[in-house]
């Protein structure tokens, strides 16, 4: 994807029935019930989406999306700055796929892409600040992430509520 594809973002419907969160006590997952529909896009959210698009892409990160025809139905930044202690780490910034295409491998195969495009910047692994979300979540660990020991400050001050995981790269 490139700068253009920003006026596609609206298309991705982010909505979800959400019926378990997760909060991160001592590398540990702690579940607490919902049972509440997350909406898609308003307005505000959608521009704030769109200026963190652009602004990774200006910025050197890249974007893979996935289309239905010309619907885009699911896409995923990589930012541009590498993150951790020895600096070999690039974050997944952003990662949706639309409701009535998940469950269809599409996520995983825009992870793949952002893994290998990761590995080919020299990346030893993918920084994920997840939602809290059950989906969320099991979709990151069913890919091989785990929670972080080592959270990134400036992404958990943007993001406390977010489950911060790690995706191991393989050479």
């Amino acid at each position: 994807m490139n700068l253009d594809h920003v006026k596609l973002l609206h298309e991705v419907d982010r909505s979800e029935h959400i019926d378990l969160i997760y909060e991160v006590k001592e590398q540990q997952l702690i579940e607490h019930r919902q049972d509440h529909e997350c909406a898609s896009w308003d307005g505000e959210q959608l521009q704030e989406l769109q200026d963190r698009y652009t602004h990774e892409l200006q910025q050197g990160g890249m974007a893979y999306g996935a289309f239905d025809g010309a619907r885009l139905v699911g896409f995923g930044v990589l930012a541009h700055p590498f993150r951790g202690e020895d600096k070999n780490q690039l974050q997944l910034d952003l990662m949706y796929v639309s409701r009535p295409y998940r469950r269809q491998g599409i996520g995983r195969q825009i992870l793949a892409y952002l893994s290998a495009e990761a590995r080919k910047r020299g990346a030893k692994s993918l920084y994920i600040s997840s939602t809290e979300t059950r989906s969320a979540v099991s979709f990151y660990q069913s890919q091989g992430s785990r929670i972080t020991t080592d959270v990134d400050k400036e992404l958990f001050a943007k993001e406390p509520k977010d489950v911060h995981m790690i995706k191991e790269l393989d050479p």
